[in-house]
C-alpha cells in the first residue's frame, strides 16, 4: 500500500478481530517501522515487547480488555535527554503513528490504548511483561485483522485546520 493511501485509511479499530495469528515477520516490520521514527537526540527512548504467546495474552487481557491475537506494548525511559526535559512521549509518539501506518499497509487493524493504562494497569503490565525499574508502559497497539470494515471518521477540511503563512490565512 502506497503511503498516503495507508495515511487515509488509518484508523482507530475497536472492533472485534478474526481468530487469526499475525505472522512473526509482520510482527518485525512493524515495530522497524516504530524503530525508525525520530527521536530526541537520537536518544531512542521507546522500546517495544511484542506479545504474541498465547498464555502471556491471555494475561495481558486480564488487565487490558484487548481481543486482538498480538500486541505491541510501548516502554519508554523517561529520562531527561535535552536541557534535563524528556522527550519520550514525544519519542513514543512518534513510533506510534509509524506503526500505525505499517500496520494499516500490512492489512491488520489497531487502535492507540494510553488511557486503558491508567490506574496501576500500567504497572501491572510492565511487571507481566519485566519491564525494568525507571522505564514506563506507555501505549499498547493491538494487531491483529478486523472482524469488521471501519473507514477512518471525516476530517475537517484542509481550509479549516491548515493555512499559509499566518493562523486563518488572513
Amino acid at each position: 500500500m502506497e503511503l498516503f493511501e495507508a495515511i487515509a485509511k488509518r484508523h482507530s479499530y475497536r472492533g472485534p478481530f478474526l481468530d487469526k495469528p499475525v505472522a512473526r515477520e509482520d510482527l518485525r516490520k512493524i515495530v522497524q517501522a516504530g524503530i525508525q521514527a525520530p527521536s530526541a537526540r537520537n536518544a531512542q527512548s521507546t522500546s517495544f515487547v511484542i506479545v504474541d504467546d498465547l498464555e502471556v495474552m491471555a494475561r495481558l487481557r486480564e488487565i487490558v480488555p484487548i481481543s486482538a491475537p498480538a500486541a505491541i506494548v510501548c516502554v519508554v525511559d523517561p529520562s531527561p535527554v535535552v536541557h534535563g526535559k524528556s522527550f519520550a512521549l514525544q519519542d513514543c509518539a512518534a513510533a506510534v503513528e509509524n506503526m500505525l501506518l505499517a500496520i494499516t499497509a500490512l492489512g491488520y487493524a489497531s487502535v492507540w490504548l494510553e488511557g486503558a493504562l491508567h490506574g496501576g494497569k500500567a504497572e501491572q503490565v510492565a511487571k507481566l511483561l519485566d519491564v525494568p525499574l525507571g522505564k514506563r508502559v506507555q501505549v499498547i497497539l493491538p494487531v491483529g485483522v478486523p472482524g469488521e470494515h471501519w473507514q477512518q471518521r471525516e476530517k475537517k477540511p484542509f481550509e479549516e485546520r491548515a493555512w499559509f503563512n499566518c493562523y486563518g490565512g488572513a
